[in-house]
């Protein structure tokens, strides 16, 4: 036994070998030649196309439902908010959609997200794109935390949120020949201090959806985004603060670190150019169509995760230099952020006290209409973004 596991060692070491030494320096211009000349030929047309979008009352969500619009995509729009659902739903007709049904669910819930790939089937007659982009998001280190099982949410929304719609949509996109998208984060393979919850969840998320490519081949197409930062109902000072309440106004954002127990969002983007969200949606809708295993923006979060990769040390030295405090300080990037007046260069909602789309009442929140009472430690956790 020992000599069988020594040769399947040596092997996989020379086939690693290979892999850098002779794959990758051939697969270079290949790719690029790819990239160049053939990708903008095979681009999907949309027209017509059935696409059911979670979370899609704000944020990316939001935005890939209009980028869908404009390319004359049927709609089905999901999240919890129904009045904010419909001015989205309003706006998308004006770019283009030629139908929107609007869905209030909550895709935490495996029957929810049931009842809104059946509703969406039976609206249209079909399903060919899945964009799985609801999600919640929280900053805090993890020893600050009051109350751990209100995290316990995150998990149910990041990823079984994805993974319940996913399950119920499947046999539809199989039939059509379709797509699956998952909105993922950078923090799925860069693990930055104070999102411990955030990044575990998106790192299961990112491997359960590759995983998926492999089992499914060319049957559905698998395209994960993997944004950086990016303006959304997050990034404007929505999240969980360590006690699982929830945040919404520019003292939340801008609050010393040390002595709050708010998710401060502008503390942890720090010196990091926040990207806006149109520019990531178009981005987005081409690496879709044209068929991406995954879709990075802002570009620069990519050699990011290749350090990440190469050099773990390294990514280890720049998050306890950038987001570690001492007792009554402030951490490096936010010091940076403030000498420096970089805060001038974010997109105009982060500089201001934003405007967060408000929750609709009960009713129209557990997307079943009976004004059922929810846990109050969940309901707080579900007042966050939906965007991820």
């Amino acid at each position: 036994m020992d000599l069988y596991l020594m040769f399947h060692s040596v092997l996989m070491h020379v086939a690693a070998a290979l892999v850098v030494l002779v794959y990758i320096p051939l697969s270079i211009p290949v790719k690029l030649f790819l990239w160049a000349f053939v990708k903008p030929l095979r681009k999907e047309n949309l027209r017509g196309k059935a696409v059911l979008i979670t979370g899609a009352s704000s944020g990316i969500g939001e935005e890939l439902a209009y980028q869908y619009a404009a390319q004359g995509a049927c709609l089905a729009l999901v999240a919890r908010r129904k009045k904010a659902l419909e001015g989205v739903a309003a706006a998308a007709r004006e770019r283009g959609s030629p139908d929107v049904l609007v869905l209030p669910a909550d895709v935490s819930d495996a029957d929810q997200s049931r009842r809104t790939v059946e509703e969406t089937v039976a609206h249209f007659g079909k399903l060919n794109h899945l964009v799985a982009n609801a999600g919640i998001w929280s900053s805090c280190s993890f020893d600050e935390v009051t109350n751990i099982t209100a995290f316990t949410k995150m998990m149910d929304v990041n990823f079984w949120g994805s993974v319940y719609p996913t399950y119920y949509a499947l046999p539809h996109l199989k039939a059509s020949r379709g797509k699956l998208v998952v909105s993922s984060s950078a923090a799925g393979t860069v693990a930055t201090s104070r999102m411990s919850f955030y990044n575990a969840t998106k790192a299961a998320q990112l491997r359960f959806y590759e995983t998926l490519r492999a089992e499914l081949g060319s049957e559905v197409g698998v395209t994960v985004l993997t944004p950086g930062y990016v303006e959304s109902e997050i990034t404007k000072g929505k999240g969980i603060q360590s006690s699982g309440n929830v945040a919404v106004n520019e003292e939340a954002r801008d609050t010393n670190a040390a002595r709050m127990e708010f998710a401060r969002v502008q503390e942890q983007i720090g010196v990091f150019p926040v990207g806006r969200v149109a520019e990531l949606g178009e981005v987005a809708l081409d690496g879709i169509r044209a068929g991406d295993w995954y879709v990075t923006w802002p570009s620069l979060f990519r050699p990011l995760q290749l350090i990440g990769c190469l050099a773990p040390e390294v990514m280890h030295w720049v998050c306890r230099a950038m987001y570690s405090t001492r007792k009554g300080g402030q951490p490096l990037g936010k010091r940076v952020m403030e000498a420096t007046g970089v805060k001038r260069l974010f997109p105009e909602a982060l500089r201001r006290n934003p405007a967060i789309k408000t929750e609709d009442d009960e009713e129209e929140r557990d997307g079943k209409g009976n004004g059922a009472a929810k846990d109050a430690a969940a309901a707080n956790v579900l007042q966050c973004s939906e965007g991820s």
